[in-house]
């Protein structure tokens, strides 16, 4: 019987496991499919506090993960495959059931990309999905967002502080977008759409780095290139609540509801960052609500 499983090793599962460790309840952290999360996809991280020179993001990681060991937090590798809500909960984990008092899912949320070939590669060298977080590196230089939602014309809009121009890829002629995000990004005279056209292959210079996309034209199959340095991919994510959608309350996107603080609809369990957070998504806010999950965590083993 565990006091405490943290589901999940990014920015929230990490902090959850340092404070929880801290607090004597010696938790199990289970990694899954992607240890650390999506900051061990960043090459470069330049706004989280406390790092005046950038730090890398699996660095950054690694320096939690050893501070989450050496407060007492164990580590397991595995992925949850079914959740029982109850007292005890219980965890199916790679076939083998473990009981837990309390439950802190951090298992975060996955960015769409298109799907490519090889597209893995060159995520964090020139291919990414968050603006806030890599914007920054592309001053001067021609990007592209692929998408036509809110996202897509939010994170256009961003990048326009620091880009030369910015592409809008879209495969339909006009945005999916709320007409006032849509206005705000076509009005702004850097941000040049790209209508009908969806992104076939990338183009890599001899470091491994994009340098430009091609394209297919959805109206009569076309193909073309486009020169630029860095594919903002804004389609979506994908919260990793599979294995837990039949005992908790998700919204219709299957982001996990946060009740009071991080407590789910089922007493004992909490959630934190991106798996429940579909507005900030940094790493610095996963940590805050890390912090918060484990400290409600703890509150609610005690009162129980």
């Amino acid at each position: 019987m565990e006091n405490v499983i943290i589901v999940g090793t990014g920015c929230a599962g990490l902090t959850a496991a340092i404070y929880t460790a801290r607090a004597n309840l010696s938790p199990l952290v289970l990694e899954g499919r992607l240890p650390g999360g999506q900051l061990t996809t960043t090459t470069a991280v330049e706004n989280f506090p406390g790092f005046p020179d950038g730090v890398d993001g699996p660095d950054l990681i690694q320096r939690m993960h050893q501070q989450a060991e050496k407060f007492g937090a164990r580590f397991q590798f595995g992925t949850v495959e079914e959740f029982q809500s109850g007292k005890p909960h219980r965890l199916k984990v790679d076939g083998a059931w473990l009981e837990t008092k309390a439950l802190i899912i951090a298992s975060g949320a996955s960015p769409r990309y298109i799907g490519i070939e090889g597209e893995s590669k060159l995520i964090g060298h020139g291919l990414t999905s968050c603006a806030t977080c890599d914007g920054a590196f592309y001053r001067g230089v021609p990007v592209c967002v692929v998408g036509g939602g809110d996202s897509a014309c939010e994170e256009a809009t961003f990048l326009t502080r620091f880009a030369s121009e910015v592409y809008l890829i879209h495969r339909r002629d006009s945005l999916r977008a709320s007409k006032i995000m849509a206005d705000r990004a076509l009005s702004n005279p850097k941000i040049k759409p790209v209508w009908n056209a969806t992104v076939t292959g990338y183009l890599v210079d001899a470091a491994g780095e994009v340098e430009g996309v091609k394209l297919r034209n959805t109206k009569d199959g076309s193909e073309s290139e486009l020169a630029l340095k860095c594919v903002f991919v804004a389609i979506g994510h994908e919260p990793n609540t599979a294995a837990f959608r039949q005992a908790l309350e998700t919204d219709s996107n299957g982001y996990l509801v946060q009740k009071t603080g991080t407590r789910t609809n089922v007493e004992g369990v909490f959630a934190a960052g991106d798996v429940a957070d579909h507005v900030y998504r940094q790493a610095i806010t996963a940590a805050g609500q890390g912090c918060a999950a484990a400290i409600d965590a703890e509150r609610w083993l005690a009162d129980s």
